[in-house]
């Protein structure tokens, strides 16, 4: 006999509790709809059901990969971003809510614009990208330097049948100079020495190459902005994800090129994306 639903949520909600997993029993109704492939509300509907011994040994499974510190999202292979299910695992970063607010500032800007050339650099996921096609209906060039996180964002692309084309390349080693309107980015920007304070869900989970970007954070602002001012067209449009605590330098980084900088704040004050236009010739 193999235990209820009700049971098996209990089960799992102090098994996580235990080892201090965040918010314990959302995980674990997560994780069941996982083993399960059912919804949450079925969990209720259903909760003095007996689990198969399939589910069991699945949930069981998913369970012991939360306590390594395997972060949810690469168990499932699910982030929503923008109302949409992502495939994501260990080769890309698991997009963030806060990086919704870098899409809705690249729509209002493309919104009353035609024929304008969109590059996503770093892509990652595609979610970025993804959903600014969607979002617009036009078609949108997205890059990465990493082969696997570029066979991920196909796959999502896929998913949605949306107009994005993608590019290998290190930042914009392989964009004509001149030829881009709007360039988006979320770039990496957590300095090295921040490792060791960081969640092990993190650390020892995402991609470096998408997290770290050097001693200061700042190293990849730094040759994005300096590439940019040569790729990006007279009056288009730089819009990028911003660091913590990285605001001021990256304004300094734009003084010399760029103007009509703006900033966005996310939903808890913080500067979270920072938009410029760079200088007619």
């Amino acid at each position: 006999m193999y235990l209820t639903v009700q049971a098996a949520l209990s089960q799992g909600t102090e098994i996580l509790e235990k080892a201090a997993v965040p918010v314990p029993r959302l995980t674990a109704e997560v994780l069941l709809c996982e083993a399960m492939h059912c919804e949450r509300a079925y969990l209720y509907a259903h909760s003095s059901d007996e689990l198969t011994r399939r589910a069991w040994i699945h949930y069981g499974r998913y369970l012991n990969e939360r306590l390594s510190g395997k972060p949810t999202q690469y168990i499932t292979h699910k982030q929503e971003f923008f109302g949409r299910n992502f495939y994501v695992n260990t080769d890309v970063l698991i997009p963030r809510p806060e990086t919704e607010h870098l899409v809705e500032a690249v729509v209002a800007w493309l919104r009353g614009r035609a024929c304008v050339h969109v590059l996503d650099v770093g892509t990652g996921s595609g979610a970025i990208a993804i959903s600014v096609a969607l979002e617009t209906g036009r078609v949108v060039a997205a890059s990465d330097i990493s082969l696997p996180a570029l066979a991920i964002a196909d796959r999502n692309r896929r998913t949605y049948d949306a107009r994005v084309e993608f590019l290998a390349a290190d930042l914009l080693n392989a964009v004509a100079p001149g030829s881009i309107d709007l360039l988006v980015s979320n770039p990496p920007y957590v300095p090295g020495e921040d490792a060791a304070n960081m969640q092990r869900e993190v650390r020892d989970w995402e991609p470096h190459v998408a997290l770290f970007a050097g001693e200061t954070g700042l190293e990849i602002y730094q040759r994005l902005i300096c590439s940019a001012g040569v790729a990006v067209k007279p009056q288009g449009r730089l819009l990028m994800e911003l660091g913590y605590r990285s605001i001021e330098s990256v304004r300094q980084m734009l003084a010399a090129e760029w103007t009509d900088v703006e900033v966005i704040s996310d939903l808890a004050g913080w500067p979270r994306v920072i938009g410029a236009t760079r200088r007619s010739t």
